[in-house]
């Protein structure tokens, strides 16, 4: 993988951040931060800025350029890639790592006295300007808006951003109708005393009016954003897409409309102009509800005495928490997933061994078994297809320089998923084609013991996710052993495949409570560079769990496997297992064999029928 070379650019954008006509006067530092105007992880092209800058495509990272130096703060799920990825101007920060300096610390480190550190108040979330503002101020410099992003400036053949059309979702598919919606939030909005609620998010937007879009690749988003008020509501949004008689129907534009249901279209680019006269109009106490991680542009617009801001907005919250339509189809999505999985792992198991069969052509395949099920939109991310050492890139994306032909020799892992109107997949699988190593199986069986203690786990009420976060790592703490990603994200209803406000991570705190009918990853592994990788991923949903006692009368919540794809059992060392772990081994692979048997029964998939009832054999505990 050849990184991009970006002596060029950078000295284009350091002559940009002294440029009178981008900058009211210059700047010594310059912030990308990796998000769109709504801080999105993943984004359209046209918001690639901290890729084209530098040259990093991960969907996770901030560039910062002062007059001398250049660098690039990323997670753990990245360090690979990203040092392939960056020329030498660059210095790679590996957040989480001991005597990496934060970007603040750092900044304060590099920069002549009384600097100025620009960034683009669209793109910058509120809470991340309040803490770098106050570090840097300490420090005698100062965080400034630069209106003008300066990438955009120096990108000559910057893509458009798309305006591509929408599609309502029936009742069938949501559970509950964009009005019904709209009402429950107005009615948290009584409760604290806010007028105005400013929707932010891509996809709150897109869950609050049951509408999906294609705007951003793998995520069924649109650009929009929304102002609900006590008793109108504004939909910010461009282009011929809401002359759509089905979107104009659905969202009853033409037909005679209770008041506080009318909804006002107006241009996308107008959120600030509009938002800015709201505020004009309020009283002393009222209030205009935000996220915190709104746009530093969006939020300053509000004045501070009526702001309202929260971690999680209530949308945020009551999205995560599906309804048992969401949860009927986020079930039937996975069912058919796990059948196009099957076709795919039987096809692979006869093909390795010719030697001709690359990464690239295994994702592909994957996207052509996945596309023949019923109500297939699109995939839910880029296909993490990596063997061999590729593996141990823990968001590798194979391209034609890096792409390796699968063997009998290497372990193969692959993360996929799609996005089905009924809902949202995301599944890893690791196997070998041949005879795995005696490391590598126990390797693969720590991890297997993780992923089962995580998803086997019964726990209170109440308790956030970053408390189960070891459980998953025990197993491999105790042999020296670690990986360094979180261990579980929630997951959308045909919605984006990374969602809040609940996960399973170390890294964050912030986490919501779990609780019944959220939907989340369970997804340990381990990586060794420079050999290979080892993720077992299933999503699973939060259901009540039935104890011998209740304490406090609080009640218990366990995790129910929605993912029905059978774990490759030759690379398990039983002997590893406790006896409850082989019979978790046992029972999920009797669910699958029971449920996807049944379904590839009726499709008339009948050989990769027989690859299921092979790969479900119980196994038993062996010393």
């Amino acid at each position: 993988m050849a990184p991009k070379i970006t002596t060029e650019l950078l000295k284009q954008l350091r002559q940009a951040m002294k440029n009178s006509k981008h900058v009211p006067e210059p700047i010594q530092a310059y912030i990308v931060p990796s998000g769109d105007a709504h801080q999105s992880e993943y984004i359209s092209p046209c918001d690639c800025r901290r890729e084209f800058i530098c040259g990093f495509d991960g969907s996770a990272g901030t560039a910062i350029i002062t007059e001398q130096d250049a660098a690039m703060w990323t997670d753990g799920r990245y360090f690979l890639q990203a040092a392939q990825q960056m020329d030498s101007n660059w210095t790679l920060m590996k957040i989480g790592l001991k005597d990496v300096p934060t970007q603040e610390d750092w900044l304060v480190s590099v920069l002549p006295q009384s600097s100025k550190v620009g960034v683009d108040p669209f793109i910058i979330p509120a809470d991340q300007w309040k803490r770098m503002s106050k570090v840097l101020k300490s420090a005698g410099h100062a965080l400034v808006p630069i209106e003008d992003n300066l990438i955009d400036a120096i990108w000559m053949d910057r893509p458009s951003r798309p305006c591509k059309s929408l599609m309502a979702l029936s009742l069938s598919y949501t559970g509950i109708s964009w009005k019904d919606k709209v009402t429950a939030l107005r009615i948290k909005m009584a409760e604290r005393k806010a007028v105005w609620f400013l929707v932010t998010a891509l996809d709150e937007v897109a869950w609050l009016f049951n509408l999906r879009g294609s705007d951003v690749e793998y995520n069924p988003v649109f650009f929009a954003y929304a102002i609900i008020g006590i008793n109108t509501i504004r939909l910010f949004i461009d282009g011929e897409r809401m002359a759509d008689p089905a979107v104009r129907e659905h969202l009853s534009l033409d037909s005679a409309q209770d008041a506080e249901f009318c909804i006002q279209l107006l241009p996308y680019e107008s959120i600030l102009t509009v938002l800015k006269s709201v505020c004009e109009t309020l009283s002393p106490h009222e209030k205009v509800w935000l996220s915190d991680k709104a746009s530093y542009a969006l939020t300053q617009a509000i004045p501070k005495d009526h702001r309202y801001l929260t971690p999680y907005t209530p949308i945020c919250i009551a999205k995560a928490v599906k309804n048992a339509s969401e949860v009927e189809g986020m079930r039937r999505a996975h069912i058919k997933d796990a059948v196009a999985l099957c076709e795919l792992f039987n096809w692979l198991e006869k093909e390795v061994s010719k030697g001709n069969i690359t990464e690239i052509l295994v994702a592909d395949k994957a996207e052509e078994f996945r596309s023949q099920q019923e109500n297939f939109v699109d995939l839910s991310f880029a296909t993490i297809s990596s063997t061999g050492p590729n593996g141990a890139i823990i968001h590798y994306k194979p391209t034609p320089e890096t792409n390796r032909t699968l063997s009998m020799n290497e372990i193969y892992l692959l993360d996929s998923g799609a996005q089905y109107k009924d809902g949202t997949t995301d599944v890893t699988r690791t196997m070998h084609f041949g005879t795995p190593s005696t490391y590598e199986k126990e390797c693969f069986t720590y991890v297997l013991k993780g992923h089962i203690a995580v998803s086997a786990a019964i726990f209170p009420n109440g308790t956030k996710g970053h408390l189960l976060d070891s459980f998953a790592r025990s197993a491999l703490w105790d042999q020296g052993l670690d990986y360094l990603h979180g261990t579980g994200h929630g997951v959308g209803a045909f919605l984006n495949v990374h969602e809040g406000p609940c996960g399973i991570s170390y890294k964050t705190f912030a986490d919501e409570p779990l609780e019944a009918g959220m939907i989340v990853s369970d997804e340990p592994g381990y990586y060794e560079d420079g050999s290979f990788g080892i993720r077992i991923e299933n999503v699973v949903l939060v259901v009540p769990a039935k104890t011998k006692y209740n304490f406090s009368n609080r009640g218990s919540l366990t995790f129910e496997p929605l993912t029905l794809v059978p774990i490759q059992t030759k690379m398990v060392h039983t002997h590893l297992l406790t006896p409850k772990e082989c019979n978790w081994v046992n029972d999920y692979h009797k669910k699958c064999r029971v449920v996807i048997g049944a379904e590839l029964e009726r499709q008339g998939r009948h050989e990769a029928l027989q690859w299921l009832i092979r790969e479900t054999e119980p196994i038993s505990k062996t010393h």
